[in-house]
């Protein structure tokens, strides 16, 4: 039988190892809540590539901003992608064909959000999917932002979620 002092040590221990890996490097920094963004610089080259009118390498450059978005397990990366994803449809012949994709992401970036207990991100995919004509899902991320945003929400929440609810678009983040 385990004792209370037991599993108490374990997760005293488990806390210094941790945080002596954050502290001391073992995790890179672009991996660590709140660090840098891994998937910017390669959107930076997705839209540099978009400017130039060079959709295949912004397509590149989008694969490898997916994989450092893919390796982060940040809803940021995946919401962000995602956006990528639908400004090189748009720029290419067929940009329908990026929506599904987008979707996809957006999805991924939705459950994230709410996994961490991200308003902010909830609303943002909200708003993505909202762009997209998917008031189905749209309706579904809002009701997650309710409850996250608990009983009470402050005014710029409650002005928020009433935007979306509206079918207008959202006070930007």
């Amino acid at each position: 039988m385990v004792s209370g002092k037991t599993v108490g040590a374990v997760v005293g221990g488990l806390g210094i190892v941790v945080s002596s890996a954050l502290m001391g490097g073992a995790v890179p920094r672009d991996l660590r809540p709140g660090g840098p963004a891994p998937w910017a610089a390669h959107l930076a080259s997705v839209d540099a590539a978009l400017a130039e009118g060079d959709v295949p390498a912004a397509l590149s450059a989008w694969h490898a901003a997916y994989g450092a978005a893919l390796g982060s397990r940040r809803w940021e990366g995946f919401a962000d992608v995602g956006d990528a994803c639908l400004r090189i449809g748009r720029a290419s012949s067929a940009p329908a064909s990026a929506v599904p994709r987008a979707r996809d992401l957006y999805l991924s970036a939705l459950f994230r959000a709410r996994d961490v207990g991200s308003l902010d991100g909830v609303l943002r995919v909200a708003v993505a999917f909202d762009d997209l004509g998917d008031h189905e899902v749209t309706a579904h991320a809002l009701r997650m932002a309710r409850r996250l945003a608990g009983s009470d929400p402050g005014p710029a929440v409650r002005d928020r979620l009433a935007a979306l609810e509206r079918g207008r678009p959202a006070i930007p983040f």
